[in-house]
């Protein structure tokens, strides 16, 4: 039980987490410390390739990125056949949060599904992780890792590539420049370390692919015409008219 790894996939976990949030602090003033925690992990390149930024830059990098596509970081959103099967989806991930006590109820509050709140909680299964190697608590260890195995095959491993493509494309008038921006750099890296974990705790996670990938579709059965807002519209123009 090795405690020190799960410490430093924890940090990597945690900052991850905090940069895919809007920045109020410049989390680029941390890749340093970040590639000098993946010189730990034998298992990963150390290095991010991501350019250091003004948090004036970041934050406009992240309007850039994410501003005009709210569904980009939510899983939910990448190909279900229809969102009954959302609902299921996030069910299951709030189930995983329940039974190891983790709550979005912090400063930033997200949806289950948010790339964020995915990564903050493989955070805390790495510190869990950690915790009871260091006490000996065997049965309770490997209920933590079977948990990273799982959510990471059942969740954040079965979307990442998809997220880290859709991304690119996003952004791919700056990829045409061979950089792409600090997001695009850092959607790669999130998506090899997701990917380099699942390898190292025996999860085979399948290619994915964002080609043929869908948006969620809303139920067909709802309609904009049914809304009283629209009804008003619709007057508003039949009077000027």
């Amino acid at each position: 039980m090795d405690t020190n790894t799960a410490v430093r996939r924890a940090q990597v976990y945690s900052f991850l987490s905090d940069a895919f949030l809007y920045p109020d602090e410049n989390w680029g003033e941390d890749v340093p410390l970040v590639e000098e925690i993946l010189c730990g992990l034998d298992w990963i390149s150390p290095d991010l390739a991501i350019r250091p930024l003004a948090l004036a830059e970041l934050q406009a990098a992240y309007r850039h990125a994410f501003g005009a596509t709210g569904s980009l970081c939510y899983e939910t959103e990448y190909g279900l056949p229809h969102e009954f099967r959302q609902s299921q989806e996030l069910a299951d991930i709030n189930g995983f949060y329940r039974a190891f006590g983790f709550t979005n109820s912090g400063r930033v509050r997200e949806r289950p599904d948010h790339l964020a709140v995915e990564l903050e909680f493989m955070c805390i299964l790495a510190l869990k992780e950690a915790y009871t190697a260091k006490d000996g608590l065997v049965e309770h260890f490997e209920v933590c890792l079977e948990a990273q195995r799982k959510f990471l095959g059942d969740h954040l491993g079965r979307w990442i590539d998809k997220f880290a493509q859709s991304l690119a494309l996003n952004v791919d008038g700056e990829a045409r420049t061979g950089y792409g921006g600090p997001y695009q750099a850092l959607a790669r890296f999130c998506a090899l370390f997701v990917n380099a974990d699942a390898a190292r705790l025996g999860v085979l996670l399948e290619p994915g692919e964002l080609a043929g990938a869908r948006h969620t579709p809303f139920d067909p059965d709802l309609s904009c015409a049914a809304c009283p807002v629209a009804e008003m519209g619709d007057r508003v123009i039949h009077r000027q008219e």
